[in-house]
């Protein structure tokens, strides 16, 4: 039998969907065929929302220590946190955000040792989850600690792919957070992320404006005469085919996204707004890592929490580009091993260094 990759998955906040989401998911044990899923959480919250999900398949997890004991073929539950814990669906509380940072804490370790290929995180609550072991203001600034590499969050989905040169940054700081170094090496980040983990080869890359009107000439701000479009222009001379700056209200009302590979749009909402309302069940990546992961496109959904509504798509489609992404990867890291020799083979032969001209050896 062929060595599946292992996923690993967290529980997120224990009063919020997560645990609906995930065994609405695993009800469906084919999943399992495709690759070795590893669930890090509580085994009492999983019996608890197990019970009030009567209309599914119930999951059959094995426990296991350390998702190098997984077994392919079974949905395997590693334990983190307290052993008795209180759940209150629906309920902010202390006892969730731990629950969170335990299974958040052994899995981002796991994944640094090698013991799964790449981590799907459910949603937290920022607020709850905050410790003094915890204070970070989201799962992307906790892997920028954890993990190499300056991470970009990407939300992607069939229609469209959005970057953020900003990510948690309050609206009154995007302003003076802007500059033309940091848009340029976002540019180069969208660019390299769209080619190593979506196998786009030549990406376009769409740089909205920050301000109405894309400034109006500098009438409405001169952000972007001062810093955005210098920084389109010295990417673009780099080599990334980066365009604007764009008006954000025109650029997605009109759908001229649907021409670009990737949109980098300058904070939070500017970009998440318009994709959360055009593409349902979207999922958010942090790219630029040293390794993939990735999360559904929804919060801990506190309001709808306990009822058994929670949709499992995004989830779903999380754990999907997880896969893919780690297999674009390493067939990206395959194909720049060597590209002359692939070039060749693609032409019908094989070559090594001692058939290259004279003139192409270097000492």
């Amino acid at each position: 039998m062929s060595m599946r990759l292992k996923i690993g998955i967290t529980q997120g906040d224990t009063n919020g969907v997560g645990w609906e989401v995930i065994l609405k998911i695993f009800s469906d044990n084919r999943l399992t065929e495709l690759f070795t899923p590893v669930i890090y959480g509580s085994g009492a919250a999983a019996a608890y929302y197990q019970k009030r999900l009567n209309d599914i398949e119930p999951v059959k997890f094995v426990v296991v220590d350390s998702a190098e004991r997984a077994q392919q073929g079974r949905v395997n539950l590693v334990e983190c946190g307290a052993k008795e814990l209180s759940v209150t669906p629906g309920k902010p509380s202390k006892a969730g955000g731990e629950a969170a940072a335990a299974a958040l804490n052994k899995a981002i370790k796991e994944l640094k040792d090698g013991a799964i290929d790449a981590m799907v995180t459910a949603p937290i609550d920022k607020e709850m989850i905050q410790s003094e072991t915890f204070s970070f203001t989201g799962h992307t600034e906790f892997l920028a600690k954890e993990l190499e590499g300056e991470p970009l969050m990407i939300m992607t989905s069939e229609l469209m792919r959005v970057g953020l040169a900003t990510i948690h940054v309050p609206v009154a700081e995007v302003a003076q957070s802007l500059s033309k170094e940091l848009i340029v090496e976002r540019i180069n980040q969208i660019n390299a992320s769209m080619r190593q983990d979506f196998g786009v080869v030549r990406p376009k890359v769409a740089v909205l404006a920050l301000n109405p009107h894309a400034g109006d000439g500098g009438l409405l701000g001169k952000e972007e005469q001062d810093i955005i479009k210098p920084a389109i222009v010295e990417a673009y001379e780099g080599g990334v085919l980066a365009f604007g700056p764009f008006a954000a209200d025109g650029f997605f009302a009109s759908g001229q996204f649907k021409n670009y590979d990737a949109i980098l749009a300058m904070y939070h909402d500017q970009g998440l707004a318009p994709f959360k309302t055009l593409t349902p069940n979207g999922v958010n990546f942090t790219a630029s890592l040293s390794e993939v992961r990735t999360s559904p496109d929804h919060g801990v959904a506190y309001d709808i929490a306990g009822k058994g509504i929670a949709d499992e798509q995004s989830m779903r489609n999380a754990i999907y580009e997880a896969i893919d992404i780690v297999q674009r990867r390493s067939e990206w890291e395959e194909w720049n091993a060597n590209p002359l020799q692939h070039f060749e083979r693609e032409k019908g032969r094989d070559i090594s260094i001692k058939d290259l001209p004279e003139t192409e050896h270097h000492d």
